[in-house]
């Protein structure tokens, strides 16, 4: 594991496997860390709050085991549910053998062999490592109901399966909840974290980003990437790119061995970059190239 000593460390580590990251965030990571405290990550989509994690997961050499929030998420999908395909394959061979002790079958039928271990039990169960990195991606897609019991779960690191009882952690995961802001979630959810707002990175991090993630890129094109996709951004756009837009345009343009951006470039690639037919709608005819003007100066008077 890395040494965390320091919130220089945690920065170094981070950049380790690619993630650049500014001090602000390294600091609440460092916290988090020290502290054993649930980190709440919340912006705009494609900022990295995802990707900060599987840093952090490989980083420390823990297992990263996501939970994939959504509308309609309940316990039981999040936490066990039963094999009742092979519940019932057991009952049915019992039937067929003469029939077994019916206490002795039911104990048999909900026990661990035939349990459907789900992200959060598996959070609590001792990993290869240590304890690992928890990863509640999108908590503002599920409800209020979910959010009380993974406030719950989370502030004594247990769970309860009436069939088992309580499991316990041996030692708590590291925990990283992201939010990309849909609705609110609730305040009691947060105070149990440390919380820290992952806005879209000034030029200076974002060339540092890419020349991580795309390092074939040159400067003259990663320059040009990031200036028109942050001059994208000041525009009203229903999905503004994030940075992992950003970093997916510069690679299809290196597939594409382009070496400068021209507006015949970015209407053939728009694709990478907006993901909604009104917004790249917006970019047709000589919108683009406007839009291309501007970023190049901007690059001239920087």
């Amino acid at each position: 594991m890395h040494d965390i000593g320091s919130i220089d460390a945690v920065q170094a580590m981070l950049a380790e496997q690619d993630y650049v990251c500014g001090r602000a965030l390294a600091t609440v990571v460092f916290l988090a860390l020290r502290l054993g405290r649930p980190l709440f990550l919340e912006g705009e989509p494609g900022t990295g709050k995802t990707e900060i994690a599987k840093a952090i997961a490989a980083a420390v050499g823990r297992r990263l085991i996501r939970l994939q929030c959504y509308e309609g998420l309940d316990a039981a999908s999040a936490v066990a549910d039963w094999n009742f395909a092979a519940q019932m394959i057991a009952i049915r061979a019992a039937e067929a053998g003469g029939g077994a002790d019916r206490e002795a079958l039911q104990a048999e039928l909900f026990s661990e062999r035939y349990l459907v271990e789900r992200p959060l039990l598996a959070a609590m169960r001792p990993q290869p490592g240590g304890p690992p990195v928890l990863l509640i991606d999108e908590i503002d897609r599920t409800d209020e109901p979910f959010e009380a019991f993974l406030l719950e779960a989370l502030s004594d690191y247990q769970l309860t399966i009436p069939e088992l009882g309580t499991i316990r952690a041996p030692a708590p995961p590291i925990v990283i909840l992201t939010s990309n802001r849909t609705r609110e979630v609730h305040d009691a959810l947060k105070r149990r974290c440390l919380y820290h707002w992952v806005d879209y990175p000034g030029f200076a991090r974002e060339i540092e980003i890419l020349r991580a993630r795309a390092p074939a890129a040159s400067e003259t094109l990663s320059r040009e990437v990031v200036a028109f996709v942050q001059r994208l951004r000041s525009e009203d756009l229903f999905k503004k790119p994030g940075v992992a837009e950003t970093i997916d345009w510069a690679k299809c343009l290196l597939a594409l061995d382009v070496i400068a951006l021209s507006p015949e470039v970015i209407a053939d690639t728009i694709g990478a970059v907006l993901k909604y037919q009104d917004d790249i709608a917006r970019l047709q005819g000589a919108e683009a190239g406007r839009l291309l003007d501007e970023a190049k100066k901007a690059l001239e008077d920087a």
